[in-house]
C-alpha cells in the first residue's frame, strides 16, 4: 500500500509539474499581430472615396441637385458634422433645447423655381447645390419655417429650431 501510494503521490507530482510548465510557457506566448486589410491607394487628385466608406449615409437625388441626411447616433453625428465642410449648405434641425429634430419637410428653391424636396430623417443634411440663391422652407410636426441663403464662395450652414 505505502508503494501504492508514493506511485500515486508521484504521478500527481509529474502531472503537476507538467501542467505548471505549460502554463508559464503559454503565459509567455503573444499572440500574432492582427493582419489589417490593405487599403487601396488613392492618387492625387482623385475623387475621394464613397460616402458610405467614411460612416456616412449614401447621397441622394440626381445631377447637380444631391443631399445626405442623418447625425443619428453619435458616430453619424460626427461624421456628418466633420463633412459638412466639404459641402455647399449644411441643414441642421433641432428644438429650442438644442434636442436634435427628425422627419422634417424640406423644399429648397432656387431663382428657377424648385430645387430640391426632401424629408429630413435625421436632424443633420449635407446638401450640393450649384451657386446661386435660394429660399428653404421647413416643416415639422405643424410648424413651418423660412430662411434664404447664397451658395458660392464656401460652406454655408441654415440651423433651424423648431
Amino acid at each position: 500500500m505505502r508503494r501504492t501510494s508514493s506511485l500515486r503521490l508521484s504521478s500527481i507530482a509529474a502531472a503537476l509539474a507538467l501542467s505548471t510548465a505549460c502554463l508559464a510557457q503559454a503565459q509567455t506566448m503573444t499572440a500574432p499581430a492582427p493582419v489589417m486589410p490593405a487599403q487601396p491607394a488613392v492618387a492625387p487628385g482623385a475623387p475621394a472615396a464613397p460616402m458610405a466608406a467614411t460612416g456616412l449615409p449614401r447621397m441622394r437625388g440626381e445631377g447637380n441637385a444631391r443631399y445626405v441626411c442623418g447625425g443619428i447616433g453619435s458616430d453619424e453625428s460626427t461624421a456628418m458634422r466633420a463633412a459638412m465642410k466639404d459641402h455647399p449648405l449644411s441643414l441642421l434641425f433641432a428644438r429650442p433645447d438644442g434636442a436634435y429634430l427628425a422627419n422634417v419637410d424640406v423644399d429648397i428653391k432656387g431663382e428657377g423655381g424648385s430645387a430640391l424636396r426632401l424629408r429630413a430623417d435625421g436632424p443633420v443634411c449635407l446638401v450640393d447645390l450649384p451657386a446661386g440663391k435660394y429660399t428653404i422652407d421647413a416643416s415639422t410636426e405643424g410648424r413651418s419655417k423660412s430662411q434664404s441663403v447664397t451658395l458660392g464662395g464656401g460652406p454655408r450652414t441654415v440651423d433651424f429650431r423648431f
